[in-house]
């Protein structure tokens, strides 16, 4: 069974995927943790402010063989043109502990809407919201993250890396399936998002 695309490509069912995936955020926000949580199944809670780092690891998602090259920004701070031209999809991660992580983010945006119409095919976002253990230090509640997803228009997970593989492997997954639709997704879903018509978000509280 293949997928058709409007240009022409066709993507057979159970085929290799490669993907790249940029995970953002300034210092502090748990970036390091949500990727090595994913690629390695255990938590780690100290890192340095190490450069920039990029892992290769490859998974099944709904049947098809993905190769993920992922980017794990380190100390270089949110967003920068060179991640978004390099990258298929974002996971945007910020601490509920730190505001100043939401709003690194949200200044951001003007990145990621030229983006949108700089690029062939569009970048696929998601808002994570790291260290929802971290109750007792909250600032940042679940509505605001919420609220930044529909102003960037992109879903929204709220999560702790310290707590679950299964809820960062779900995150990475969804956002495989944006880049996938947007890659392969039907005439109708790409001619409404270049029109301007977006699909609703889903947002997970994990």
């Amino acid at each position: 069974m293949s997928t058709s695309s409007p240009f022409g490509r066709r993507k057979k069912s159970g085929s290799q995927t490669e993907v790249k995936i940029a995970v953002t955020g300034v210092n502090g926000v748990g970036k390091s943790a949500v990727t090595v949580r994913f690629l390695t199944k255990r938590f780690i809670g100290e890192y340095g402010h190490e450069p920039e780092t990029k892992y290769h690891h490859q998974c099944k998602i709904d049947g098809d063989i993905v190769l993920m090259e992922i980017l794990d920004t380190g100390s270089e701070g949110v967003l920068t043109d060179d991640i978004i031209q390099w990258a298929d999809g974002l996971l945007l991660v910020y601490s509920i502990t730190d505001m100043g992580s939401v709003e690194a983010i949200r200044q951001a945006r003007l990145v990621i809407e030229e983006s949108r119409t700089t690029k062939s095919v569009p970048v696929a976002f998601t808002v994570v919201a790291n260290k929802a253990d971290l109750l007792h230090l909250r600032k940042v509640d679940t509505i605001e993250g919420e609220r930044l997803s529909k102003e960037i228009g992109c879903s929204f997970a709220e999560l702790s890396a310290s707590e679950s593989y299964d809820k960062i492997a779900d995150v990475f997954h969804e956002l495989y399936r944006e880049i996938r639709m947007y890659k392969f997704g039907s005439r109708s879903t790409l001619f409404g998002r270049m029109f301007g018509h977006t699909r609703d978000k889903k947002t997970m509280t994990l």
